[in-house]
């Protein structure tokens, strides 16, 4: 165990070949009876893993009141198999500019492969990474060993530490990009922060590193498809995707977080009640895109551009 809910998983091709090769930043996704989940791969080597790599390394977050796709890899013992879907990136490096990484808990494992490969090609990075406690810190040890005077850490039980977003983006060079992992309220105080500060949405990267949970006071709502006229109800406890799906809806998607952009859709009609962190508040307000895979309704229909 990492931590006291943290659990590192190491994996090898069933067959002894080679797996496929991953960029910094990158996540695998795994194919467990709860369903799919995804989970970053860690490299503290920063030698690049395009053309093949020996293992697939992970860090899995027990989560007590998720769905059971932690608690599955939290039960796996030696030889057990899984399956996947090869690496997929939508987190990642841009080539050759200096990066300021900010890791909220778990939400360190993509941060760690970019600093060691930043670390690597001699680019200017920082990495600042924050935990509720030493105890709840995976990695503390090795990220002050291999990162050094690069690395600042942070505890929420230890004020003098305390990470000051404001600060950190204070004077940021033009040329520096911003990558944040962590929970939803890390990424949203990061992003805020950046327009107050006047960094350009472009250098802004985010990956959240949970998944929506149902909240209370969520009902059911209607989802009309445009182009063919279908009606489905959405309820609490499923998603626009999962429901459109179930209907044999072709879609496009991957995180299921909110976070990469790529199930954006246009709202023809309706009030959306979104809960990603794509979107701009701006955006938001306007109600014209959603993110299908988290975001609601605050209307008893939506119409989709689908």
């Amino acid at each position: 165990m990492l931590t006291g809910a943290a659990r590192e998983l190491v994996f090898v091709a069933a067959d002894a070949a080679k797996l496929a090769g991953f960029a910094p930043g990158a996540h695998v996704r795994f194919l467990l009876p709860e369903g799919e989940r995804c989970y970053s791969l860690i490299d503290f080597d920063g030698e690049p893993q395009t053309d093949g790599a020996q293992r697939y390394r992970f860090a899995v977050l027990l989560e007590k009141e998720g769905t059971g796709g932690s608690r599955h890899m939290h039960g796996l013992g030696v030889g057990a198999e899984v399956s996947a879907l090869p690496p997929h990136n939508d987190f990642a490096l841009v080539p050759g500019k200096p990066a300021l990484l900010i890791a909220g808990g778990i939400g360190v494992t993509p941060l760690i492969s970019m600093a060691s490969a930043l670390r690597q090609a001699g680019t200017p990075f920082r990495l600042h990474y924050a935990a509720r406690t030493g105890a709840a810190m995976a990695y503390r040890e090795e990220v002050e060993r291999c990162f050094g005077e690069n690395a600042t850490l942070h505890f929420d039980d230890q004020p003098e530490t305390a990470l000051d977003i404001a600060a950190l983006l204070a004077g940021l060079e033009a040329d520096w990009h911003i990558y944040v992992c962590g929970p939803k309220g890390l990424i949203e105080a990061v992003k805020a922060q950046a327009e107050v500060a006047g960094v350009a949405s472009e250098r802004v990267h985010v990956e959240l590193f949970s998944a929506a949970a149902v909240q209370a006071g969520d009902t059911a709502f209607e989802v009309e498809i445009k182009s063919t006229g279908q009606v489905f109800v959405v309820p609490p406890a499923k998603s626009i995707i999962d429901v459109l799906e179930e209907g044999g809806v072709d879609l496009v998607y991957d995180c299921r977080r909110g976070d990469c952009g790529i199930c954006q859709t246009e709202v023809i009609a309706g009030v959306p009640d979104h809960r990603d962190v794509v979107l701009s508040d701006s955006e938001k307000a306007e109600g014209k895109l959603m993110q299908i895979c988290v975001s609601r309704a605050k209307s008893a229909r939506l119409v989709l551009d689908l």
